[in-house]
C-alpha cells in the first residue's frame, strides 16, 4: 500500500489527471484525499487500513549486480525488502545489517532486475482459440483453473505482473485476489474483465454465445452508447482495474464508453483497425492494441494526444506462421509479418510511446519464456538494445499500465517484484532463461527457476488435540 500524497504527484506525472466533465483522462481520485491515507496497490486506489494485506517477509538480498530499470548502468548493490516493499538500496560495498528473522540471498555472479510486465494477456481463454463456446470457455470453474495454470507459466517466465485484457465472467477478479493475498503462485493480474465490442465485433465471429445473452462469456457485446456505458459499469461494479473495447463500434458508443471508463478513474485500451482505431483516438482511449492497420493521420493523432500503443508482434508471427487470420469479420486487411513490423516502425519514428505485450491465446502460454524473449527481440528490431528492451519491459510497461508510482523499477519505496537473474540480461537477452528468483509482493515465489511452495501452515484447532484419559 502507497501514501496517496505521493500517488498524486506521481500519477500526475504519467497523465492520470482529468476534469470531471471533459474525461479526457482518468480521473486522479488521489486529489481528494488528505493527509497519509493509504491505497490498495492497483489500479482503483480504494482507501485501505495502514499495512492491510501487506505479507510479514523480510528479505535481505546481498552481492547483487543490479540494474535497477530506471536506465543507469547495471551496479553492485544490496536490496532489503520488508513487508512486500523496497525498504533500502545499499551501493557499492556499504553493508546492511540483516534484520531479525530476516532470510539472506545470496546473489553473488547474478542480476537483481524489476520483474517483467505483460500489457496483453487473456488468462482464461480456450485451448480452441476463440474467445467464446469451446471447450467449456464460458465455465466459471475450468476457466478458473486455466487462469491458475497460465499463472505459473508466466511467473516462471520472470512476468511478475500482468495486464488481463478480456476473461470469462469474473474469473480474472477472483484470481487477482488470490495472488495478492499469497494462495496461488502468480504474477499481479490488472483485470479488465469482459472484451466489450458492439453486436458482432472482435471476438464474437461465428455467432458464439456472448454477454447479455450469456452474462460470463468472455466478450460482451453492447448496443448503443447507453449499452456501451452499461458494460463499462458492469466491470467496474465486478473489480475492473481498466477497460477493454473491441471494434465494431459508432464513434458516439466509443465515446461513450470511454467518458464513463474516464470518469470513474480507469483507463480504457482497445483492439481496433482501420476507421474504427481513428473513432477510438478521436474518443480518446489512452491505449491502442496490436500493430493492425491505421491511416497516417491516426497515428500523427495518437502521438499528439499521448496514446501508447502496445505492438504484440509476437502473436501475429505465430498467426502468420499458421497463415494468417481466416474467416474473421473483424480483420478485413492484408496482414504479413512485414506489415506489422512497418506498422511498430512507423508508430515508433512518429512519436508513440511502445509497450510489450504478447496476447498468447489458445496454448501459446506453453512457449513462456521464449514468446516473452521474442517479443523483446521484436524490440530490438525498432534498433534497441538489450538494456532497452528490458526498461520497455520494466519501467515503460508500469507507465503504460499507470502503476509506476509502485512497480517497474527497483527503488526505494517501490514494491518489492524483483528477479535474480544467472546472468547479465541487460546485455544479453536469452539470459532471462536463467530465472534463479522471482519475487512477487516481497515473497519468493519462484526458486531454482520453479514455483517455489512451502509446506501449508496448520492453524491451531478450536478443540484440545491431547489423548483423552
Amino acid at each position: 500500500m502507497r501514501k496517496t500524497a505521493l500517488s498524486a504527484i506521481i500519477l500526475a506525472t504519467v497523465g492520470w489527471t482529468a476534469s470531471v466533465s471533459g474525461a479526457e483522462k482518468p480521473v486522479d481520485r488521489a486529489q481528494w484525499y488528505v493527509g497519509d491515507n493509504t491505497t490498495s496497490d492497483d489500479l482503483r486506489r480504494v482507501p485501505v487500513p495502514k499495512g492491510f494485506g501487506e505479507p510479514a517477509d523480510v528479505i535481505l538480498i546481498r552481492n547483487a549486480r543490479l540494474f535497477d530499470g530506471t536506465g543507469a548502468a547495471a551496479h553492485p548493490a544490496q536490496i532489503l525488502i520488508e513487508h512486500g516493499h523496497i525498504t533500502r538500496i545499499a551501493a557499492g560495498g556499504e553493508l546492511i545489517a540483516a534484520p531479525k528473522d530476516a532470510q539472506i540471498i545470496d546473489a553473488a555472479g547474478k542480476t537483481v532486475m524489476p520483474g517483467l510486465i505483460d500489457l496483453h494477456t487473456h488468462l482464461t481463454y480456450g485451448e480452441g482459440g476463440a474467445a467464446t463456446g469451446a471447450d467449456g470457455e464460458d465455465d466459471q470453474a475450468s476457466a478458473a483453473l486455466r487462469g491458475a495454470e497460465r499463472l505459473r507459466f508466466f511467473v516462471e517466465s520472470g512476468v511478475t505482473a500482468i495486464r488481463d485484457v478480456g476473461s470469462t465472467g469474473v474469473t480474472p477478479f477472483v484470481l487477482k485476489e488470490w495472488v495478492w493475498a499469497g494462495r496461488i503462485p502468480g504474477p499481479r493480474v490488472f483485470p479488465a474483465g469482459q472484451l466489450i465490442t458492439g453486436i458482432g465485433g472482435h471476438g464474437t465471429e461465428g455467432g458464439g454465445r456472448t454477454a447479455p445473452a450469456h452474462p460470463e462469456a468472455a466478450v460482451y457485446e453492447a448496443n448503443g452508447p447507453d449499452g456501451f456505458r452499461a458494460a463499462v459499469r458492469l466491470q467496474f461494479k465486478r473489480g475492473a482495474d481498466l477497460i477493454k473495447l473491441g471494434s465494431h463500434f459508432s464513434p458516439e458508443e466509443v465515446k461513450a464508453a470511454v467518458d464513463e471508463a474516464h470518469n470513474l478513474g480507469l483507463k480504457v485500451t482497445v483492439d481496433a483497425e482501420t476507421i474504427f482505431t481513428r473513432m477510438a483516438v478521436e474518443a480518446g482511449v489512452d491505449c491502442v492494441e496490436h500493430p493492425l492497420p491505421r491511416s497516417d493521420e491516426t497515428v500523427k493523432l495518437m502521438a499528439a494526444k499521448g496514446i501508447c500503443s502496445d505492438m504484440t508482434l509476437v502473436p501475429y508471427q505465430y498467426i502468420n506462421a499458421g497463415g494468417g487470420y481466416m474467416g474473421s469479420t473483424s480483420r478485413r486487411f492484408t496482414e504479413t509479418n512485414a506489415t506489422t513490423l512497418a506498422m511498430a516502425k512507423k508508430l515508433q519514428d512518429a512519436g508513440v510511446k511502445i509497450g510489450i505485450g504478447t496476447d498468447l491465446v489458445v496454448g501459446w502460454y506453453r512457449y513462456l519464456p521464449d514468446a516473452y524473449l521474442q517479443e523483446l527481440r521484436n524490440y530490438r528490431l525498432l534498433d534497441h538494445t538489450a538494456a532497452e528492451a528490458l526498461v520497455t519491459a520494466t519501467r515503460t510497461n508500469s507507465e503504460i499500465l499507470g502503476m509506476a508510482d509502485r512497480l517497474g523499477t527497483v527503488q526505494t519505496g517501490k514494491l518489492a517484484d524483483l528477479l535474480i537473474v544467472d546472468g547479465k540480461p541487460d546485455e544479453a537477452l536469452e539470459d532471462l532463461k536463467k530465472l534463479a528468483v522471482v519475487i512477487v509482493n516481497g515473497r519468493v515465489v519462484v526458486r531454482g527457476g520453479h514455483v517455489d511452495l512451502a509446506r501449508h501452515k496448520q492453524d491451531k484447532p478450536p478443540y484440545s488435540t491431547a489423548p483423552a484419559q
